[in-house]
């Protein structure tokens, strides 16, 4: 219970500190997770349903999320012209220059994790990777492999 407990009090103080870091670019951490999700995408653009599935989150939170960022003008949406049941979000130049500054300053920050060093981030990391590939959340690395672990 204590070991649960702490999992989920660190995820709220974590999460409060990306958000109250992101207010000036009008974006929330699930926001900016999607905003980057486009931006390093080969195209800028993703079908709604991959973006939920890469998020690992419902379709409706997707919904959500691209109406926000619709509105804050960083991505817009367009029919996908292979299947016209899809529909994609698309990063648009403002969206590219937020996404950048944003990324600026959450490693200015450290992404939240003030104040543990690095050290202590690796060892939090390495922790929790055999609870995430339990799940199926996420893949071990084998000795050859360090550099393709899903963070």
């Amino acid at each position: 219970m204590g070991a649960v407990t702490s999992i989920m009090r660190a995820q709220q103080i974590v999460m409060a500190r990306l958000n109250e870091l992101l207010v000036p670019f009008d974006l929330t951490f699930p926001r900016y997770e999607a905003l980057m999700l486009l931006f390093y995408s080969r195209m800028g653009q993703l079908p709604l349903g991959k973006i939920s599935d890469r998020l690992q989150v419902h379709r409706a939170s997707v919904t959500n999320v691209i109406d926000k960022l619709e509105a804050s003008g960083y991505v817009e949406r367009a029919g996908d012209g292979h299947d016209r049941r899809a529909i994609l979000a698309l990063i648009t130049a403002p969206g590219r220059t937020t996404a950048r500054r944003a990324t600026k300053r959450l490693n200015a920050a450290r992404f939240g994790m003030d104040p543990l060093d690095d050290a202590a981030c690796e060892t939090l990391y390495e922790t929790l990777a055999s609870l995430r590939a339990g799940a199926g959340d996420y893949d071990l690395p084998g000795p050859d492999d360090a550099h393709s672990r899903r963070r």
